[in-house]
């Protein structure tokens, strides 16, 4: 059989940075484990803008549609923000998520035990919290029509559309029964359907969904807005979440930060099943690019390699595996490896990004 193959998009700014220790990993797994993978790399975002003039060129997206899994650093930086909108680095991105039909993006946000005392929440709020935020990722307000800025008598006016089809609730829906099942069988879904009509379809479909085909899976409803102050008075109530494209934008990031670093959260965006069973994917951590510190060894990787684990565990079934690589990056943060992102205290020495990633390779050697 050969290998399961593998796209990597480093991107922009720290994506190359971090990309690098997540291919020290996959190199550790195929000398160790005898899990190999066949890897290409390839640009997209600025980068690509620069090489090519446009930020995903119909080669590499052709790729993209090819392989098991693509593994994504981080686009964009300030040295684009004049570009035409049509081919800004974020256009890439889009792109990919929209034409491999990557329609459930899954956001974790997990706290780490020796990272508890880091978040800016009270300890016993986020010790222990393990949420899964699914976040409907191809359709709503990013994507419907009619869009743009027009002309209306004197003044300029934006115009986004938030349209959802039943279809789309659908599928997304199902994804997070599916997902609540391998975890704690609880599912809350967030809308607005006090004031937008997408929001009653969103509630409907989902209660349709479960009572046909969910029956056992607790679910209850909640309006986005409340669920954004649920999410930071108590987030332990919760064990996954599913929500619209805007509102999971906007919840995941408050989730993220419950944990107190970006740098530590990783995603999945998966689509339908492909002919080999595995599902179109594309993992990215949830992080920027972070110009500021591209190319000084500050950025945290965790983010980037746990988004590898999530490929392990959902495209490549080898949940052990991931286990493994969670468990440590656990045991590194335990020991008190920390980048500069993540100290607390004045006076302590952060690590680089290479000297995380050999920390974590040896607590991978430890773990065999």
């Amino acid at each position: 059989m050969s290998n399961p193959s593998l796209l990597i998009l480093p991107g922009d700014g720290i994506g190359p940075e971090v990309m690098a220790e997540v291919r020290r990993v996959i190199d550790w797994f195929g000398d160790k484990r005898g899990l190999n993978f066949d890897v290409s790399e390839d640009l997209v975002g600025g980068c690509a803008y620069d090489a090519h003039g446009t930020p995903l060129t119909d080669e590499t997206m052709a790729k993209a549609q090819e392989v098991d899994a693509v593994l994504l650093g981080a686009v964009g930086g300030p040295k684009y923000d004049k570009l035409d909108f049509s081919v800004k680095p974020e256009r890439g991105l889009l792109r990919l998520r929209k034409e491999m039909d990557l329609y459930a993006n899954l956001r974790p946000a997990q706290c780490f035990d020796a990272l508890a005392d880091f978040s800016s929440l009270k300890k016993d709020v986020v010790a222990g919290l393990d949420i899964m935020i699914i976040r409907e990722l191809t359709s709503g307000v990013y994507f419907g029509e009619p869009r743009g800025i027009i002309k209306d008598g004197n003044e300029r006016v934006g115009i986004n559309t938030q349209r959802y089809t039943e279809s789309e609730i659908a599928r997304v829906a199902r994804s997070a029964f599916e997902m609540a099942r391998k975890r704690g069988n609880k599912v809350c879904s967030m809308e607005k359907a006090n004031v937008m009509e997408s929001g009653i379809l969103w509630r409907d479909v989902v209660q349709e969904i479960h009572d046909a085909e969910y029956p056992d899976v607790e679910l209850t409803h909640m309006y986005a807005d409340a669920g954004a102050m649920q999410l930071t008075r108590w987030p332990k109530q919760f064990d996954v979440i599913v929500t619209d494209n805007l509102f999971g934008d906007l919840l995941s990031d408050l989730a993220a930060m419950l944990t107190g670093s970006l740098g530590m959260l990783p995603s999945a965006s998966l689509g339908a099943p492909m002919a080999n069973g595995r599902p179109k994917a594309l993992y990215e951590p949830v992080h920027g690019s972070a110009p500021d510190i591209a190319g000084q060894g500050k950025a945290n990787p965790i983010a980037c390699i746990l988004s590898f684990a999530m490929a392990l565990r959902y495209s490549f079934d080898k949940g052990e595996e991931a286990t493994r690589l969670e468990q440590a990056i656990e045991a590194v943060l335990a020991k008190g490896y920390r980048t500069a992102d993540l100290l607390g205290e004045e006076g302590k020495q952060p690590v680089s990004t290479s000297d995380m990633g050999s920390a974590i390779l040896e607590a991978l050697d430890e773990s065999l």
